[in-house]
């Protein structure tokens, strides 16, 4: 077994696991938002794959190893995953892709979105558009940044993975 570390919260409070999913929320439609604007299509194809990709593939992929698969972790994610997926093995948490891709999918959310939407202001100047991208940066940066750190710096894991905000 990995060393935990023995501060870290058994469960983390349903006002976290709330607040942090809201924010995540918010990251998704403030970024369908920008890409709607460039073009519908590509903002529903973003959609999809935000949805997908944060609350299936990753899923799959990291909680299934994680100390907190069916816990109450700083999401929640590790009760979802239970109801969708068989335990594995937190000695296999560091190694697994979900650690590799998760980081390049947060980035993606964040990095398309804001290319799409400055490209959509130089071609048609809008203020909805430029408070729209505001937003998005301020999301963006309390999710990657403040948010993030908060989540890791209660974790159980934090001695361990690679992912942590707070080493």
């Amino acid at each position: 077994m990995l060393p935990l570390y023995e501060k870290g919260l058994e469960n983390y409070r349903k006002s976290t696991i709330l607040f942090g999913n809201l924010m995540m929320l918010i990251w998704i439609i403030l970024g369908t938002l920008a890409v709607w604007f460039f073009n519908p299509l590509l903002a529903w194809l973003f959609l999809a794959f935000a949805l997908i990709m944060i609350y299936v593939v990753l899923r799959k992929l990291v909680c299934t190893n994680c100390y907190y698969y069916d816990k109450w972790c700083a999401h929640g994610w590790g009760k979802l995953s239970a109801t969708m997926f068989k335990k594995g093995k937190i000695e296999n948490f560091n190694d697994s892709m979900g650690i590799k891709i998760a980081p390049l999918t947060y980035g993606l959310l964040t990095i398309i979105p804001l290319i799409v939407i400055i490209v959509s202001i130089v071609l048609a100047f809008d203020y909805t558009k430029i408070g729209v991208l505001v937003l998005l940066l301020a999301v963006s940066v309390y999710s990657g940044g403040v948010g993030r750190k908060t989540a890791c710096s209660e974790c159980k894991m934090r001695s361990f993975c690679k992912g942590c905000a707070v080493q």
